[in-house]
């Protein structure tokens, strides 16, 4: 049975929506992050406080140290950083994570998070959901880039929200440091300074950019957020066990093997341009031909570096044995795998998921074919952390509730 370890006590609501209209107010005013600067910007950043340019190289390593290798979100935790410029640093900026509004944990082990981000400018805070995997030789974390979604493929839960807004590179990195946070995948405040979580330790081992939004709507700060987590010197995170999945945004995609260098997985689902225009509406600006185009010339593509396309398996609808070889005949000439995915149900659907043994032997033609096709085991699905399913909370819930969180009005707390 799913667990809901809701962060929010019900209790304390009503004094928890002051807070929330305070933060609005104050958006304007609000404090740069120091999560997410590379490091020229951090190094300015450290200008700004005084730092002499001949210091500032070895305090961003310091500060990049005690961010991404130990995890701070404090800064009077930076035990060999001065006094003074540590007040400074936070009297300027902020190393802080988001709020976490709840975490539910799957029956089957599967973590959800839903995190709230302060206000922006003259927006408001927003919400977006992260989910963990854990299996027996990894730990994946689906991350989110944008807050929403423009695409609205008709088999997607996420795509039902409207886009409220992209993420900045530091909520994307910092979705990552609050489940590292959560799942104590940094060493202790006691351990010494330059002790690290060895490698074979770490609970998050791989990532994925598979969570609410199209990652490359958002290519600069999922571009920088990426480089962060897989700089060696930081979170260190191998770019072989970094994935971005895009549903088709062809122009951005050779970019993405150029200037990021991470592993590509393309959100396909048809194998004709008539259905997938119904799937994956983008497909009528970047039709089949394009992006299988896009996909050949995608830098590094070798049989050691394939491209994976993802592939819902919805009953009656792109299935059959005749769908299995237009995959087999689209997919000629490109390294590739298949992750085939059982259709994950969500509230107002339509849609169906295949046979179990449809689902088996669509998979053994494109084995027999050459194409690695593993069948994704569903994960998290009641609680609604499974492929296509995440929607920010904050989307789900009454007026009323809204209400409640500016301050306007108390009420009781919504559901579905």
């Amino acid at each position: 049975m799913a667990v809901s370890i809701d962060l929010t006590d019900p209790k304390t609501r009503e004094d928890l929506a002051a807070p929330v209209v305070a933060s609005a107010r104050a958006a304007t005013a609000e404090k740069p992050a120091l999560i997410g600067m590379n490091r020229d910007e951090m190094a300015a950043a450290l200008g700004e406080v005084g730092v002499p340019e001949r210091q500032r190289r070895m305090r961003v390593s310091q500060l990049w140290h005690w961010l991404y290798v130990r995890g701070v979100s404090d800064f009077s935790d930076m035990s060999n950083v001065s006094k003074d410029l540590r007040t400074k640093l936070a009297e300027r900026y902020t190393i802080s994570r988001p709020e976490i509004v709840e975490e539910r944990i799957s029956e089957d082990g599967t973590r959800k998070w839903l995190f709230r981000f302060p206000a922006r400018g003259a927006g408001r805070p927003v919400e977006v959901e992260t989910v963990y995997i854990p299996e027996e030789d990894r730990g994946t974390l689906c991350i989110s880039s944008q807050v929403g979604c423009t695409l609205t493929c008709s088999f997607c839960h996420t795509g039902t929200q409207r886009l409220v807004r992209n993420l900045t590179a530091e909520e994307i990195l910092s979705q990552l440091l609050t489940a590292r946070d959560r799942l104590g995948d940094f060493p202790e405040k006691d351990t010494p300074a330059g002790g690290i979580v060895p490698a074979e330790g770490r609970k998050v081992t791989n990532i994925v950019m598979m969570g609410m939004g199209e990652p490359l709507y958002n290519f600069e700060a999922v571009k920088k957020a990426l480089l962060i987590a897989s700089d060696g010197e930081g979170l260190s995170l191998s770019k072989r066990r970094i994935t971005l999945s895009t549903s088709g945004v062809v122009p951005e995609i050779y970019r993405t093997g150029e200037e990021i260098g991470v592993m590509l997985a393309i959100s396909l689902h048809a194998c004709n341009d008539e259905l997938r225009d119904v799937l994956v509406p983008i497909n009528k600006k970047y039709p089949l031909e394009k992006l299988m185009e896009a996909c050949r010339a995608y830098p590094g593509l070798s049989n050691a570096r394939r491209i994976t396309f993802e592939y819902v398996m919805i009953k009656g609808v792109n299935d059959s044995m005749a769908d299995a070889r237009d995959l087999v005949k689209l997919l000629k000439g490109v390294p590739a795998k298949v992750n085939l995915i059982p259709f994950n149900p969500w509230p107002g659907s339509s849609y169906e998921c295949s046979e179990w043994e449809q689902i088996e032997a669509f998979a053994d033609f494109l084995n027999a074919a050459g194409y690695a096709s593993p069948i994704r085991t569903p994960r998290g699905r009641d609680i609604l952390a499974a492929c296509g399913q995440l929607k920010s909370e904050s989307e789900r819930m009454r007026k009323a509730e809204r209400l409640k969180l500016e301050g306007l009005m108390v009420a009781g707390h919504g559901a579905d």
